[in-house]
């Protein structure tokens, strides 16, 4: 192609021109395996910026990806903010274990924030990351959305009962957390991430479309505003309803999963947003072939999707030769099938 891997990447997130369909995630694309075949492993990776590094090059080196994600995990900007935190195994993603926050009051950044290991060590590895890679493979960054970090700082029961019961409480919690979000977004931005993973946790099954509406349309708008780089919105389970209302809100690309047929979804956001996705994880690239990987990756090519590759975040046991068939396949569908 006459393109890099950035280029593609770059272009294909505002669907724009591409010598081919770009390949690529915002979430994390490593297993077991793949780590195996890098000879870096969690937890050392998650709070290591060379090993995070290391690791994240893998999505281009090793799964033949436009981009690499260094930033693995759901909690690193959690971490930073005085809460318990697990950092996991190699079988076992980090989670946060306590969930320390009851009300407006209790938010606060610490002034040290960018600082703390957990928020440190990705800006690190963006910066060589940048070093290595050049201009040439692009680099996500990632961070959560207000509504994320609340279910890891309030706990998700107490913060759904609000949502029904204390709508004024939510809406002054999703304020505060959001400047939490855009100093670490800009961080990573400044430390040379091309594009960021915004991900928020309004899933299909616990957020209403009213709810994401009433709560966070309007909030994903402002956040866009003030983050110096194209987002990708990634929110999991069954969106389709909502997406209309995700295509307004500005950001460059949205990453659905595979629950929402691709067809439907490049109908639903009306050319407003580009789309990523949506080969699924739970099945298809953990327990079934290549060929049934195969059969996703031309379904969402013949559906116009922007940037193919996992719909979510890879299992960590998924099987390489799963992972290796995006690509492959993407070039197979481009040399005829």
């Amino acid at each position: 192609g006459y393109m890099s891997p950035k280029e593609r990447f770059m272009s294909a997130l505002y669907g724009g021109r591409v010598d081919r369909p770009a390949v690529g995630s915002a979430t994390s694309v490593i297993s077991v395996e793949v780590m195996d075949e890098v000879g870096v492993h969690f937890p050392e990776a998650h709070l290591d910026p060379y090993k995070m590094a290391e690791l994240a090059m893998a999505a281009h080196y090793v799964l033949g990806h436009d981009n690499v994600a260094p930033l693995f995990s759901a909690i690193h900007d959690a971490s930073g903010l005085d809460v318990a935190v697990d950092w996991g195994d190699r079988t076992m993603m980090p989670e946060v274990k306590e969930h320390p926050w009851a009300e407006v009051s209790d938010i606060k950044m610490p002034p040290d924030y960018l600082d703390r290991e957990g928020v440190r060590v990705p800006l690190e590895a963006i910066r060589i990351l940048r070093r290595e890679l050049g201009n040439r493979v692009a680099i996500v960054g990632k961070v959560y959305g207000p509504w994320s970090l609340a279910y890891h700082m309030f706990g998700v029961q107490d913060f759904l009962i609000w949502t029904l019961l204390e709508p004024e409480k939510v809406r002054a919690i999703l304020r505060e957390l959001m400047e939490i979000v855009v100093t670490y977004a800009n961080a990573q931005v400044e430390a040379g991430a091309d594009a960021l993973c915004y991900g928020d946790h309004a899933t299909g099954d616990l957020v209403s479309r009213q709810m994401y509406v009433d709560f966070l349309r309007d909030l994903h708008k402002e956040i866009r505003k003030r983050i110096n780089a194209p987002l990708i919105l990634h929110i999991c389970g069954n969106t389709l309803d909502r997406m209309p209302d995700i295509a307004e809100t500005t950001m460059a690309c949205f990453h659905f999963d595979s629950n929402v047929d691709p067809a439907a979804a490049k109908a639903a956001v009306n050319g407003k947003i580009s789309l990523m996705g949506n080969i699924d994880n739970s099945v298809t690239l953990l327990t079934g072939t290549p060929a049934d990987v195969r059969a996703e990756v031309f379904r969402a090519l013949d559906a116009g999707i922007d940037i193919i590759g996992p719909a979510c975040a890879v299992p960590l046991t998924a099987p390489i030769a799963n992972l290796l068939e995006i690509r492959r396949s993407v070039d197979a569908y481009i040399a005829g099938g």
